[in-house]
């Protein structure tokens, strides 16, 4: 873990990811979240805790919470508990341990790979967010920000962060937005509205959002009427918000645009991934209220 962000070039549109088992079912982690990954130590139980909080740890001067992905994915527990792994990870401002049955090896794929998960198996709740075909079969992409907000909402994206945001209108200007979070399209567009931007429109992923902006001057070479600013998120099938910020940063209409990174990978150690394919700012989830204030600032 300690090569990541080293091995892989920013805006290239691939990653690696960590597999892991549960159950004897596979399941990925992108290598960015991962801090270490550990053998089990004791944990100490927490009492009245969430039902998928095994309990606390402490690392190195630090006391993390322990979730138990065997709960959250409705198996049972490891048969050999004593071979079990815990990868530590960091997103959202915040480090968390998943207690796993196995880690078994990394891989490096290009985000169009990663297929979408079909209506018929994902929906707001689902915690897939995609899926890999293997020659010796699938790995499931899990939406590990989703699994902590479920455990603790207080740390996902609350409206009510926006009450020290000035109150005007922002009704003029237009945003474009990349998200492939079906929930957090939905908690954007609710506090985006809040704050008055009223024309904004949403792309499960950052071709899509590409696409249409690359449509909108074709047809019309005045860029600011299909959009004024972007904001994406950077981990999305097909193609991720590093490469979409690449592609338009050297674009030589759309390189106009103000880019906003809004991800939960935003730290002090990945910060310099977004700098180095050009956004203009860098926001990490869920602090909305700095979402807006950047916004301002850029428009």
């Amino acid at each position: 873990m300690e090569q990541k962000g080293v091995l892989l070039e920013s805006g290239t549109n691939e990653l690696e990811i960590v597999e892991f088992s549960v159950a004897n079912n596979k399941f990925g982690i992108n290598v960015i979240k991962v801090r270490e990954i550990i053998n089990p130590i004791p944990v100490f139980s927490i009492p009245h805790a969430h039902k998928h909080i095994e309990g606390i740890i402490e690392i190195r001067g630090e006391i993390l919470p322990v979730i138990n992905m065997a709960r959250v994915l409705g198996y049972p527990d490891s048969d050999l508990p004593e071979m079990d792994k815990y990868i530590v990870t960091e997103f959202n401002m915040q480090k968390v341990i998943f207690h796993v049955h196995g880690v078994d090896k990394i891989h490096r794929i290009s985000w169009n790979q990663i297929e979408k998960p079909t209506n018929l198996y994902q929906n707001l709740d689902s915690q897939i967010i995609g899926v890999i075909r293997k020659e010796d079969g699938m790995l499931l992409l899990l939406d590990f920000e989703k699994i902590v907000v479920d455990i603790n909402p207080e740390t996902g994206i609350n409206p009510n962060r926006l009450k020290q945001i000035e109150k005007r209108d922002r009704s003029q200007y237009k945003i474009v937005v990349a998200e492939d979070s079906a929930l957090l399209r939905k908690l954007l567009s609710d506090t985006l509205s809040e704050a008055g931007f009223h024309k904004v429109d949403f792309f499960e992923n950052g071709k899509d959002a590409l696409d249409y902006l690359e449509t909108a001057i074709s047809q019309e070479p005045d860029i600011e009427k299909a959009a004024q600013l972007v904001i994406t998120d950077i981990e999305m099938p097909v193609m991720d918000g590093l490469f979409l910020t690449k592609q338009i940063k050297e674009h030589s209409t759309l390189s106009k645009l103000p880019v906003v990174i809004f991800s939960s990978l935003i730290t002090d150690d990945l910060r310099h991934k977004g700098e180095t394919v050009g956004a203009d700012a860098q926001v990490s989830k869920p602090e909305i209220g700095e979402l807006i204030n950047v916004i301002d600032q850029l428009l």
